[in-house]
């Protein structure tokens, strides 16, 4: 079992599956001997039980030309996390039906030849 993937073997980044906006959210993570630059988050290294610090925040902006199909952006989203030991803290400000709500990350299935 996993709950992360790195994004094209890079390792300085993690990807995990969001059940609130149901798409994946990327951060960039601190690694041990590498100069960073940019905003890096603090990760405890576990794919099973991750948990990154500070929370993670995710927004689009709103496209008011959305067709019917996609009337959901129209308006902003946010997606606004805590990450914590494989469970994921959506905060209120987050514009998504598990805004509130602590829920386990799923599972993240690596499809073969992926």
């Amino acid at each position: 079992m996993t709950r992360l993937r790195h994004p094209s073997e890079n390792k300085h980044y993690v990807t995990f599956r969001c059940p609130g906006c149901e798409k994946e959210h990327t951060v960039k993570v601190h690694a041990p001997g590498v100069q960073a630059s940019g905003v890096e988050w603090d990760w405890n290294g576990s794919y099973d039980q991750p948990t990154f610090s500070p929370s993670v925040l995710v927004t689009w902006p709103a496209n008011p030309n959305a067709t019917d199909e996609f009337k959901e952006w129209r308006a902003k989203r946010v997606c606004h996390s805590f990450v914590r030991d494989g469970r994921i803290q959506f905060l209120g400000d987050c514009t998504h039906a598990l805004a509130g709500q602590t829920v386990d990350l799923p599972d993240y299935e690596i499809k073969a030849g992926a």
